[in-house]
């Protein structure tokens, strides 16, 4: 196994981009649903608002540019290419943190907090907060994608990330994510217990209880607690679709986002819509449009739906299943949208720092940049 580490820089032929162009010209519309409103899925009036943004307005060569300018590479881990962007701090004493996106995000859910943590001094921080950042895409994942191999399940990453950061020669850091990225992020702990001074992340670490509780343990939770648990109800009810189609026919899903940019940016989109903060607000009056764009690039331009949904929900641990703790210390933000309940966090982490908003969503990073940047240098300060 090669265990080289590659310089890498994003250069898209004229051509993908043309085709894409081609694509969206001669896109074929569904006629509206009655309403078109977002509780039958995307609208198409906001979803042809969107796209007509992305035909005449958005700037793909921008765009690359903005990620070029960060240093990126590829190594090979376990026959699976992976990509990675690594952000040296100028301060010599600052901590290596490994960041890890979720789905249906990408490296870009970063990009507004790589220079606030890397360089604090330059941005009006305290430069004793610094941060080497690791910053990898999932297997499977944009410039990670896609993959050949079975069995990357979130254990598997992080002991990827493990021998990512060895391989760096990182022997002590720090490790963070959110979604898929916060079930990863305590793997990497579990990998390399010496090795990982603290995992924080955003949205809860997990487990999540078994539903339906007793009426006794109901009672025995808070009101935040019970509203949690609510919304982990409804989500079953009403938004799990997704996840039993990608997790059981991703190769099915895959022929139509591959072949449909559209369609590619209405499945992710249906997802920035629902999880971000508040929900009865459009995604791109949250996040900015050329961001929300970028991201969906990544997936459309390496042709990564299909392996992206093996990858993110084929996992092989049954619901409910205790993972050990690792002992390494764990924090958590807990944004307004999430769904994380430290009481059953505690069963398999060591919970030293838990925090609870009142505004934002599952996007921490592009929602809340500020208030996710204060989190994590507030955990790792004790942590150095």
């Amino acid at each position: 196994m090669s265990t080289y580490i590659t310089p890498f820089r994003i250069g898209i032929p004229q051509q993908q981009l043309d085709d894409l162009r081609n694509r969206l010209d001669g896109t074929r519309w569904p006629a509206p649903l009655p309403g078109d409103g977002w509780d039958t899925g995307v609208p198409t009036t906001w979803l042809r608002g969107l796209v007509d943004y992305w035909r005449t307005e958005y700037d793909w060569r921008a765009a690359e540019s903005e990620l070029n300018a960060y240093p990126q590479f590829t190594t090979e881990i376990d026959g699976q290419t992976i990509h990675f962007l690594h952000v040296r701090s100028p301060e010599p004493d600052a901590m290596p943190l490994l960041m890890t996106h979720g789905w249906p995000g990408s490296v870009v859910e970063f990009l507004d907090v790589i220079g606030p943590l890397t360089d604090p001094r330059a941005n009006g921080g305290d430069p004793s907060d610094a941060f080497h950042l690791v910053i990898p895409s999932l297997p499977g994942f944009g410039f990670s994608g896609p993959v050949a191999d079975a069995g990357w399940t979130v254990g598997k990453i992080g002991a990827a990330w493990a021998e990512l950061m060895a391989r760096l020669g990182y022997e002590r850091y720090g490790v963070q994510g959110g979604d898929i990225g916060a079930a990863v992020s305590p793997q990497v702990g579990r990998a390399a217990p010496e090795q990982v001074a603290g995992v924080h992340v955003n949205g809860g670490p997990g487990p999540f209880p078994a539903l339906p509780l007793s009426e006794e343990e109901l009672a025995s939770l808070t009101d935040l607690e019970r509203d949690r648990i609510l919304r982990i109800e409804a989500f079953m009810q009403e938004e799990f679709g997704y996840i039993a189609m990608q997790s059981t026919r991703p190769q099915t899903l895959a022929y139509g986002l591959i072949d449909s940019p559209v369609g590619q940016l209405a499945w992710i989109m249906d997802k920035f819509r629902e999880w971000t903060h508040p929900r009865n607000v459009d995604p791109d009056k949250i996040i900015d449009r050329d961001r929300l764009l970028t991201n969906a690039m990544l997936y459309w331009l390496n042709g990564t739906a299909g392996s992206a949904a093996y990858v993110g929900y084929a996992q092989d641990a049954p619901w409910g299943e205790t993972l050990p703790n690792s002992g390494v210390p764990t924090g958590a933000i807990v944004f307004a949208h999430d769904i994380g309940i430290r009481r059953y966090a505690e069963t398999e982490n060591t919970i030293t720092h838990w925090v609870d908003v009142d505004r934002g969503g599952h996007f921490a990073a592009m929602e809340e940049p500020e208030l996710l940047m204060a989190d994590i240098r507030k955990f790792f300060r004790d942590l150095r």
